[in-house]
């Protein structure tokens, strides 16, 4: 019976909870789900966290944090449900995990630094995985992954073996090249092909700057945002909607906003 006072939750109640809201009088919402129809509800879970993150809140961050749990156990619930695994298997996963691939740790290898640690956690997940080439190691950068984030982890993996530029100025030409032969494009299905190499050579430069891509788009997001915001902010001072005005208008109010 769940306790409905307790002042301090376990993670042992989270799963008392969920067997009661998936049983016979449970929630009618709950019971219906399935992997299927909560797998986004994880992707979406992470983000939001990383987001309450980002802004400095750990109260948010602590109840973002177990937004993400649930999904942990919410999953691990249907598969207890169809017999495959449950919870404590998860937790023995990745324990067993955590140990297998921190030889430098648990084992006879060493890593005197964050590079050649990563270099045996790599190479353990590469025999643990049975991964026998670099082909397969850049298959099994999961393609659910945002596209930036999937690219600069391909090319990572890409660069191994030594198949990488010499140094930057190869990357800014190969740049450049690329947005010319976007230029040139002519069916819709060519441009959007060029595109993709230049948005990928560009992810290229971001691995070469040391800048996380996927980070760097998101703060750039952001920075439209808080100008475009602005902009609005002082056309409607002068009792007017943007959509009253015209782009050229717009532009100066832009670039003024810039400066400030």
């Amino acid at each position: 019976m769940v306790d409905l006072n307790k002042e301090q939750y376990t993670v042992d109640d989270l799963l008392e909870i969920l067997s009661v809201l998936r049983g016979e009088n449970g929630c009618p919402w709950d019971r219906v789900q399935t992997h299927e129809s909560i797998k986004k509800n994880m992707i979406e879970e992470c983000y939001e966290a990383v987001d309450a993150l980002d802004r400095g809140s750990d109260s948010d961050f602590a109840n973002e944090l177990g937004d993400v749990l649930l999904q942990v156990a919410f999953h691990s619930q249907l598969a207890e449900e169809r017999g495959a695994f449950d919870f404590d298997d998860v937790v023995n996963e990745i324990c067993r995990k955590l140990i297998r691939r921190h030889t430098h740790v648990f084992g006879s290898d060493k890593a005197g630094n964050e590079d050649e640690a990563l270099t045996n956690w790599e190479a353990n997940k590469k025999k643990e995985k049975q991964l026998s080439s670099y082909t397969a190691a850049l298959k099994d950068v999961p393609s659910y992954l945002p596209a930036l984030m999937r690219a600069e982890k391909i090319q990572k993996k890409a660069a191994a073996p030594g198949f990488d530029w010499g140094d930057i100025s190869g990357v800014y030409d190969k740049i450049e090249e690329e947005l010319s032969e976007v230029r040139r494009a002519e069916t819709p299905a060519e441009i959007e092909e060029e595109f993709g190499d230049l948005l990928f050579a560009v992810v290229n430069l971001g691995r070469f700057l040391k800048v996380n891509s996927e980070t760097a788009l998101a703060n750039a997001s952001n920075k439209f945002i808080r100008r475009f915001e602005k902009m609005e902010n002082d056309v409607k001072e002068h009792g007017k909607e943007l959509s009253d005005i015209d782009v050229a208008e717009m532009n100066l109010i832009w670039e003024k906003n810039k400066k400030n």
